[in-house]
């Protein structure tokens, strides 16, 4: 399943924030390694977007738990359909 994810943090001093950022990137790399996270990218200012690739909603919740005890944000979550599978459904009587 597919999810982009876009974190807002709380509006802490970006220089008290450092250890937690550099935390968040050694979290991440694991996810990266075994294919849970597709792509990260920083917000230009604060916040990240995370492309994830997780089995079930429960995955999405603890990775998204797990990101909120290092930076404490919020997030918006987007649904994704892989393109493969967007172009298929045009197909279909319905679509």
């Amino acid at each position: 399943m597919l999810f982009m994810v876009i974190s807002t943090p709380r509006p802490e001093k970006p220089s008290t924030m450092v250890p937690s950022r550099k935390a968040y990137w050694e979290w991440l790399a694991p996810l990266e390694a075994n294919g849970m996270c597709k792509g990260a990218w920083a917000r230009t200012g604060r916040g990240a977007v995370i492309l994830f690739d997780v089995p079930n909603n429960e995955t999405l919740h603890r990775l998204m738990n797990e990101w909120a005890e290092i930076i404490p944000a919020t997030f918006e979550v987007y649904p994704l359909i892989d393109t493969g599978a967007a172009k298929a459904f045009l197909g279909k009587p319905g679509a």
